[in-house]
């Protein structure tokens, strides 16, 4: 297993000005300067002498509701859509309850759920339809089932849930009176993203995050979403009292506001990287990707025929070409020695660096 020699991480940050930062689903593509406006004029002003405003900046939650063209609903701002989720978790499960989700997954999401004593239950999509369905997920329910938690579009996998599908999901969880958690912290990708809401209002709840789409991970910024009764709930659990980063706050807003100019570029380069990727894994033998075109920021490149191990692959690429990729054992115990996850929200010229890096690495590898 990768890290016995080397922590990649560690020396992926003390390298950063050299790496490809194609690991962690963070978007490195310049965006609108309006953001970093933003942050700099609080910073001037000298904000963050003081507590944030508990609610939120004036105007970011109304903003957060437009985005999201939704009414009657209230937002939770967090530190990053994962504090959302723990919070979440924490407020409506007990011990012995359980939570069907999909396997691969972002497998913290899964420790939350553990951390109130419930258990996960992981419904296998490592092959067609790449996703969950309303069969699978009957079959995995139980008397002691307490909620469905749907990632979409999906992290690692990049798949996308239809208007359709995500109706039958919804209809299975307000059969059994579950609380639906839908995770869209990479809507902003998906240019057909649905929401839970529209269809089961009641006990949904949405995770938002403004890590992606809008690249800004290090200011850690989400938030929660739902009827004012079920996020009341959650609230008795808010450990932040004192308010999210206020600087943070800021360039959520100035984001949000500035969306139709920077979200169509994003999508662009998104799109224009993920060929390039593409081509590379046809280049070589044994490799290819299970969903493209990816709904997210992010997919897998199934390389189990090459007889390559991934945290090997995840290891030589870093440290050879100074090209970050993930292995999947970090996605699932099950699946993971079958790909590698790669992010493309990275300026083009730095993804043009990653098939030189993956096909010399893997043919390295197996010869």
């Amino acid at each position: 297993m990768v890290g016995e020699r080397v922590d990649l991480f560690r020396f992926a940050h003390e390298h950063r000005g050299e790496v490809v930062w194609m690991s962690q689903n963070t978007n490195t593509i310049p965006l609108n300067p309006s953001i970093k406006d933003a942050i700099l004029t609080s910073t001037q002003k000298e904000e963050y002498h003081l507590y944030p405003y508990k609610p939120g900046v004036f105007g970011l939650t109304e903003a957060i509701r437009n985005d999201l063209s939704i009414d009657g609903f209230d937002v939770f701002l967090t530190n990053g859509g994962i504090e959302a989720l723990y919070s979440a978790q924490r407020a409506l499960l007990r011990q012995g309850d359980e939570v069907v989700t999909t396997d691969p997954s972002f497998l913290p999401i899964h420790k939350q759920a553990g951390m109130s004593g419930a258990k996960v239950v992981e419904v296998p999509i490592y092959g067609e339809p790449w996703k969950l369905t309303v069969d699978a997920v009957e079959r995995e329910m139980g008397e002691r089932t307490k909620a469905l938690l749907i990632i979409d579009p999906h992290n690692p996998l990049g798949i996308g849930y239809t208007a359709e599908e995500l109706k039958g999901l919804s209809e299975v969880a307000e059969d059994r009176g579950l609380y639906l958690l839908h995770d869209i912290t990479y809507g902003d990708f998906n240019d057909g993203q649905v929401l839970a809401t529209e269809f089961y209002p009641e006990k949904t709840l949405l995770f938002y995050s403004f890590s992606k789409g809008a690249g800004l991970a290090g200011m850690r910024i989400g938030a929660l979403i739902g009827t004012p009764q079920l996020v009341e709930r959650v609230r008795h659990f808010d450990t932040n009292i004192l308010g999210v980063n206020v600087l943070a706050q800021r360039a959520a807003l100035a984001s949000l506001r500035g969306k139709d100019d920077w979200l169509p570029r994003l999508r662009e380069i998104c799109g224009r990287n993920q060929a390039v990727i593409r081509g590379a894994v046809e280049r070589v033998d044994g490799a290819f990707l299970p969903v493209y075109p990816s709904k997210g920021n992010m997919f897998i490149i199934d390389v189990q025929d090459t007889g390559v191990d991934p945290g090997t692959l995840e290891e030589r690429m870093l440290l050879e070409h100074r090209v970050h990729v993930r292995a999947g054992y970090y996605l699932s115990e099950r699946f993971g020695q079958n790909f590698i996850r790669v992010s493309f929200s990275v300026p083009p010229e730095q993804c043009d660096r990653f098939p030189r890096a993956f096909t010399e690495s893997v043919e390295a590898l197996r010869t």
